[in-house]
């Protein structure tokens, strides 16, 4: 008897044991700049004693990933990256829908902006669409500083411009809705056209072209400007530009995934990534995103949305899984 009672009691701490470190895990795709990744998991896993796992991949590449595994997820939360794919994923019954209690310190815009409205994403950082140009090499070719996006398709500029894929990047796809609500879409394609024809390569990183610039590999980077604004903090010559016909901007999405295997940490994460505390915490490793919470603070690096000429971004519909096929599969062909 004595026996089996010490039996009895192992088992019940082997199972005890093994639900404690269930509880004790969270695995988080990022699609923010891998080193931001890595300060968000660092952060969560030491604040709240849970093992995190990280992978980082484009909001493009992400959405791809959750979808094939959407019949055995993965991954519990989805942090950063456009809200484009995040909007597709939640209208896909890919996520689930979280009312986090942080909710009430962020900006009305950010709460509740995907497609679906039923709180399948909350907004996390903000970003402005633009360009960098690197000074150095503007010097050295003599050429004059552009300042609207029509200018960038100048023939002086030939094989001087880099941007991403909008079939990797989720960055590359708010250019696309960008023209598009700007030109109209039969304009923006033949903008865009014209723009091909100074592309010097299409990257599978959002990022990737403002680092190039910065680099000196490319004279002109589009993509969201706090990725820029790293590099010029490190000392490279860039100029950031907001071109002046007005631009488009990024949400960053924050998603819990439906059927996550740590749902509680993945609740507590979004908890975390939208009180001030957490969107502060990119702000240490130099990314000047615009934080949504309302408390926190703004890096002085950060492109301020009410400083330059936005264009009403149409969130909803340019999130909706057939305006976003329908452009990239076009833009393709």
């Amino acid at each position: 008897m004595r026996r089996f009672f010490i039996g009895v009691v192992a088992v019940c701490m082997l199972f005890s044991a093994a639900s404690a470190f269930a509880k004790g895990r969270l695995v988080i795709y990022c699609s923010n700049e891998p080193f931001a990744c890595q300060a968000v998991a660092d952060e969560f896993a030491k604040m709240y004693d849970v093992k995190v796992q990280m992978t980082r991949a484009g909001s493009g590449s992400t959405y791809a990933k959750i979808l094939a595994e959407k019949d055995n997820p993965k991954a519990d939360v989805w942090y950063a990256g456009t809200l484009d794919p995040h909007s597709q994923a939640g209208v896909n019954g890919l996520l689930e829908s979280y009312e986090s209690p942080k909710l009430s310190e962020i900006g009305e815009l950010f709460r509740n902006p995907a497609t679906s409205k039923k709180h399948h994403t909350a907004g996390v950082y903000a970003g402005v669409l633009g360009y960098s140009v690197n000074t150095d090499v503007l010097k050295e070719k003599e050429l004059p500083m552009p300042k609207s996006w029509d200018d960038i398709t100048k023939p002086e500029y030939k094989g001087m411009v880099q941007v991403a894929s909008p079939q990797s990047s989720g960055t590359a796809y708010t250019v696309l809705a960008t023209m598009t609500q700007i030109m109209g879409e039969e304009e923006a394609f033949k903008y865009l056209a014209k723009l091909h024809k100074n592309v010097n390569q299409y990257t599978k990183s959002g990022s990737a072209p403002g680092k190039a610039a910065a680099r000196g590999e490319t004279m002109i980077g589009i993509g969201f400007l706090h990725d820029h604004a790293l590099q010029k903090a490190n000392g490279f010559p860039l100029e950031l530009v907001v071109p002046t016909e007005g631009t488009g901007y990024e949400i960053g999405g924050l998603s819990i995934i439906k059927g996550a295997r740590n749902m509680e940490n993945a609740k507590r994460f979004v908890d975390f990534m939208l009180s001030a505390e957490g969107q502060e915490v990119p702000q240490r490793v130099k990314m000047f995103q615009v934080p949504t919470n309302m408390k926190a603070n703004v890096p002085k690096e950060a492109i301020r949305l009410d400083q330059v000429n936005l264009i009403d971004y149409d969130f909803v519909t340019y999130g909706s899984e057939e305006m976003r096929s329908h452009l990239i599969d076009r833009w393709v062909k």
